[in-house]
């Protein structure tokens, strides 16, 4: 994979992604010929107000092979412990709870910045209260022990219906949830800057009055 040149660079993308929102990302990414880039909605965050940005470190998981294996969470421990500060954790599907408070504390600690799975979490209230980021089709009280185990991280993976491969960088708000290739990453963000600023011109155009019409002949934003 594409990586940052330098930890400074890592550090100024995402929070530059942080100041962004997922919609006009969405748009920028559109426009450069990615339209399928943003996750199918049955992914939603633990509560309204989470927000997460960073880079991904992917998980694989698969049905388990064992109802009592001799090393449960193996894969589930070491994908913890390979979190690196400033990235999310991203699951492919599974039926069964994956994540809860005790890996939500492991991850906070690393720097991770939240973790979107595309299937269904537990301890929600504990997470709530946490304040960590978590995406999720829904809560589910079953441990994954003997139900699913995870067979690889730190590759490609698809999540939501979107092929996220390691290191991509990931955005997600109340909206929904997107992945940006490393390889485009500075011009998506140059031209969400951009397209941000215009936003609030436009913003300003129409609480002055302007029709909706005038506003995008003027300014080619909606």
């Amino acid at each position: 994979m594409t990586t940052p040149g330098n930890h400074s660079q890592r550090q100024d993308w995402v929070e530059r992604l942080g100041r962004l929102y997922t919609a006009v990302v969405c748009d920028i990414l559109d426009s450069l010929g990615y339209r399928q880039q943003a996750f199918h909605p049955r992914i939603r965050p633990l509560w309204p107000e989470a927000r997460c940005a960073g880079f991904a470190l992917t998980v694989q998981t698969a049905p388990a092979r064992e109802r009592d294996p001799a090393h449960p969470y193996a894969g589930e421990l070491a994908a913890v412990d390979t979190l690196q500060p400033d990235d999310v954790l991203v699951v492919s599907p599974c039926q069964w709870s994956f994540w809860g408070e005790l890996l939500s504390t492991a991850a906070r600690y690393r720097g991770c910045r939240g973790v979107i799975l595309d299937g269904p979490t537990r301890d929600s209230r504990a997470i709530q209260q946490m304040q960590f980021p978590v995406f999720h089709v829904g809560c589910h009280p079953a441990d994954s022990r003997g139900r699913l185990e995870v067979i690889a991280h730190n590759v490609p993976i698809s999540c939501g219906e979107v092929l996220v491969y390691p290191g991509d960088l990931i955005l997600a708000d109340h909206d929904g949830i997107v992945a940006i290739p490393q390889s485009i990453a500075e011009e998506v963000l140059r031209r969400a800057e951009e397209k941000v600023s215009g936003e609030n011109q436009v913003r300003k155009a129409l609480a002055a009055g302007m029709s909706a019409t005038q506003a995008f002949q003027r300014f080619g934003i909606l």
